[in-house]
């Protein structure tokens, strides 16, 4: 059967810089990553990856953190400034294999309501990709089998037949898990790499 390309998204095809939210509120970029541990930012955002609302997740932070929470209200209307870069190289990547016929899905641990901003600001997703799973649409993350076994039932593929691509070790272990080949991404000339080894490129 012909191979299966499964893409992460963040940091592999879109460079995503939360702290490029709160550029306007901190003087600097030290301080607004001090913030952004203090609140668990990460943590947090996590949630919010797993379905969880903006408003719930607000109010989340309020409860755990008061004040401090504040500059969390404005993060949904800021999401785009975090994610206008590209990781150069991947794209490229992406459209020789798409132009090798090759199908191409996506699965990303990404925000429900922050999800739009994505397809507004990169249209070409979804030129790329024939399905792309939303962590916080379908409320499972990934590394958790769910969320690679909901792509795959959902696409009627086989685990055997796909390669799967994530920044993160932790997500690649997980697809691994399950059958799938998986590469760790490093950057695109790696992967480029790593393709061509696989007779993709």
């Amino acid at each position: 059967a012909m191979k299966k390309v499964i893409f992460d998204l963040g940091a592999v095809l879109i460079d995503w810089d939360p702290g490029l939210a709160f550029a306007d509120i901190f003087t600097t970029r030290a301080e607004a990553e001090a913030w952004m541990a203090r609140i668990d930012f990460s943590g947090w955002n996590r949630l919010q990856d797993g379905g969880r609302s903006f408003a719930e997740g607000l109010a989340a932070a309020r409860a755990d953190h008061g004040d401090e929470a504040r500059h969390l209200v404005d993060y949904l209307a800021a999401f785009p400034l975090t994610i206008e870069k590209r990781v150069p190289g991947t794209w490229e990547i992406a459209e020789a294999l798409l132009a090798r016929d090759v199908p191409l899905y996506a699965l990303t641990n990404w925000a429900a309501e922050t999800w739009p901003h994505a397809l507004a600001l990169h249209p070409r997703l979804e030129v790329l990709f024939r399905d792309i799973l939303v962590s916080g649409q379908a409320g499972v993350l990934k590394p958790g089998p769910a969320a690679y076994r909901l792509l795959l039932d959902r696409n009627g593929l086989a685990a055997e037949d796909c390669i799967f691509i994530d920044d993160s070790m932790a997500n690649v272990e997980g697809a691994r898990a399950l059958g799938m080949d998986g590469i760790h991404f490093t950057g695109a000339e790696a992967l480029g790499l790593e393709l061509t080894r696989r007779g993709l490129l």
